[in-house]
């Protein structure tokens, strides 16, 4: 059974305040009502409680910091009443994960949280979606586990803002990543001309302590601004004993960068032990450049495909022309409510889902069920907002607004099939958990071996091989792959008009064999095209069409439209 937390901030990751709306059962009349109502008013932390006889539910707002929904239940109960916990979905956008470990320790996190049934991370639309017990876990016990694991939860206000973050965020990353990925590809260009100077006329007599100093001083800044977010995250997951793909990162480039920096401070103290003393700043800058670059591509995939949903949305209108005190006025959507009288005139859309009440008109609702031709409304008919009203006027009543509409519910399903997981991507996530820490082992006992068996200088090449083993088994595309071709697959369904309920469907599908469809509108292409024709008497085609095209030039009837030419041919 699915719970009633419903408020804005629970569901969008806001804490701070949060409102749960609890079932109550046992109330007969207005004094149970009254009596529950005072129960819950006395739970510390509780601002304010209203309970609905008719519905038999208490809505209650309260400092998640102090009251807990299981208080709020246990007053219930003390009251003579009973409010049985039913099970709550809550979303959840993540800050600072980079990799497939990062998926594995954050789902850890919420599934050890006491109430949580299921926890699935995506790591490619940055989500959670974590399924818990109300009253046993709340929103704040979710984000705590979060912070616990070393990440961050990104607050808003509504899903609307949600949405508008998101996408500042994304673009905000996105020139961030380009920036920095640039400045270091350049740098790294440099300092490689500078490391092959001897190959190069005019520069081959450049003094090598004093390349060596420039080389420093040039490439110290791009390691720490470039790479700082390799740093942070590292560090994050170090300070809670886990380790990620930016650990493999930092530490691999950290490595090549402080040899280099031994090398041009005290050269002679690596002579001294037979070592040859050459820097490596040009490959920790290159490999954070080629990195960063790879993960503004991914921000940039990731954000091409959010374009589907967006367009989806982009079907509703922002206002509509409600009569209210017997005035029509145009109101933002956001505020047409249950009931309301909503006036569409011919060529606009339905802002909401609806019952005619008065005045016809046909309807478009191509997008809806594929039908090329538009649908005949009069009094008592359903309209579906998003559709497109043609030809006439026509007044009808409100039934479903906001997030029930079925565009709405459009949205979310294909929001819902862009973060799913497919059964493969779990096994994954789970194998990418030990990755790390393995290619850590590995590029250690790299570095033991070459030391101890390699040839000289031995130390040049242990610490070679020690960093390109960290670089090269980073589990970015084990991580970013999959997910990232579900976000693509579906996002581009969607624009066809094809809706895939969730990813584990599409891994699914290869295995389809027939596909059965209950109506021909499915398969239109939206207009009546002429395919054949027939001629009798002794008309040739030409002489046909033209008289048939001057026949329907001024009608309105669509499957007359011969436009005076043959369209999709014989």
């Amino acid at each position: 059974m699915k719970t009633d937390i419903t408020t804005d901030p629970t569901q969008t990751g806001d804490v701070s305040n949060s409102q749960v709306v609890l079932p109550v059962e046992g109330m007969t009349c207005a004094s149970c009502v009254r009596r529950v109502e005072r129960a819950l008013s006395k739970v510390e932390g509780v601002s304010e409680a209203s309970v609905n006889l008719a519905t038999n539910k208490a809505t209650v707002n309260y400092d998640p910091t102090v009251a807990r929904p299981a208080d709020m239940v246990s007053a219930i109960k003390a009251a003579g009443y009973d409010s049985p916990l039913q099970e709550a979905t809550l979303d959840l956008d993540i800050e600072g994960m980079t990799c497939a470990s990062c998926v594995r320790r954050v789902e850890r996190a919420l599934g050890k949280t006491p109430g949580v049934t299921s926890a699935s991370v995506n790591l490619a639309t940055n989500r959670a979606t974590v399924a818990y017990t109300a009253g046993e876990a709340t929103a704040l016990d979710l984000q705590r586990a979060v912070e616990r694991a070393g990440y961050g939860v990104r607050k808003t206000a509504s899903p609307e803002a949600a949405e508008v973050d998101a996408d500042d965020a994304s673009r905000r990353e996105a020139r961030s990543l380009r920036d920095k990925s640039f400045v270091s590809l350049v740098v790294g260009a440099v300092l490689m001309l500078l490391a092959l100077r001897q190959y190069m006329p005019g520069l081959s007599s450049l003094d090598q302590g004093l390349v060596n100093w420039a080389s420093l001083l040039i490439a110290t800044p791009v390691q720490f601004w470039a790479g700082r977010g390799f740093y942070r995250a590292a560090w994050a997951a170090a300070r809670h004993g886990a380790s990620n793909m930016n650990t493999l990162i930092a530490v691999g480039t950290t490595a090549a960068y402080l040899y280099s920096l031994v090398v041009v401070v005290a050269p002679g103290a690596l002579m001294a032990a037979d070592v040859m003393p050459e820097v490596y700043f040009d490959t920790a800058i290159v490999i954070i450049g080629l990195i960063l670059l790879g993960r503004w591509l991914e921000v940039r995939a990731r954000g091409r495909t959010s374009e589907a949903i967006r367009r989806l949305v982009g079907l509703q209108p922002r206002t509509a022309r409600v009569i209210r005190d017997g005035r029509e006025d145009d109101v933002p959507i956001s505020l047409v409510v249950l009931g309301d009288e909503v006036v569409v005139r011919p060529g606009e859309r339905v802002p909401v889902d609806g019952v005619v009440l008065s005045g016809a008109s046909a309807v478009d609702e191509s997008m809806i069920s594929g039908e090329s031709l538009p649908v005949e409304k009069a009094p008592g008919a359903e309209v579906v907002g998003g559709t497109v009203n043609t030809t006439g006027s026509f007044t009808f009543q409100a039934t479903r607004v906001g997030r029930d509409t079925i565009l709405a519910q459009i949205v979310r399903l294909v929001e819902r099939a862009q973060g799913s997981k497919p059964p493969i991507q779990r096994l994954v996530d789970v194998v990418a958990s030990y990755f790390v820490p393995a290619v850590i082992g590995l590029s250690l006992l790299t570095f033991a071996a070459w030391y101890a068996f390699g040839p000289e200088p031995r130390l040049t090449f242990a610490l070679l091989n020690f960093v390109a083993v960290l670089i090269i088994a980073c589990p970015c595309a084990l991580g970013l792959a999959t997910p990232t071709a579900i976000m693509v697959g579906t996002g581009k369904a969607a624009e066809r008009g094809i809706l895939i309920r969730d990813a584990a469907a599409l891994e699914r599908a290869h295995k389809t064999t027939t596909v059965v469809l209950d109506k021909t509108g499915t398969l239109t292409a939206g207009k009546p095209v002429v395919t054949d024709m027939r001629t009798l008497d002794g008309y040739e085609e030409t002489q046909l069409l033209r008289l048939a095209a001057s026949a329907e030039r001024k009608s309105e009837e669509p499957r007359g439209a011969l436009s005076g030419s043959r369209a999709g041919g014989r």
